[in-house]
């Protein structure tokens, strides 16, 4: 691959992961910080209880966030690197988001649908 064609890969990378990792951190703020619960699918949060609805959405809103930074993390890692090594925050992000999504739910939800 010629060095204007990685470049342009890179930049556009850098552009689509950093919207997207920002994009999830907004979310994520939004369903943590201001508890916004109507941000997650309904039958996610259908058996939530109203006392149980301040944690779940702080542990879900967190977990966004995770997974956000970790977005945001790969594009900035490779951009500046010029390699792809800065998946590896993609994988990690995604991985912790998911476990604490999936354990948030089955806390607050009684599973995972």
């Amino acid at each position: 691959m010629s060095a204007l064609k990685k470049d342009s890969t890179l930049i556009f990378e850098l552009i689509f992961m950093g919207l997207v990792g920002l994009l999830m951190c907004y979310l994520g703020w939004l369903i943590w910080k201001k508890e916004r619960i109507n941000l997650i699918h309904s039958y996610h949060y259908a058996r939530v209880s109203e006392a149980d609805k301040k944690p779940y959405t702080e542990k879900m809103g967190k977990a966004l966030l995770i997974m956000g930074i970790g977005c945001f993390l790969t594009g900035m890692a490779d951009f500046i690197t010029r390699t792809h090594f800065g998946w590896i925050f993609f994988g990690l992000g995604f991985i912790i988001g998911a476990v604490l999504f999936v354990k948030a739910q089955h806390k607050y939800n009684g599973g995972i649908f």
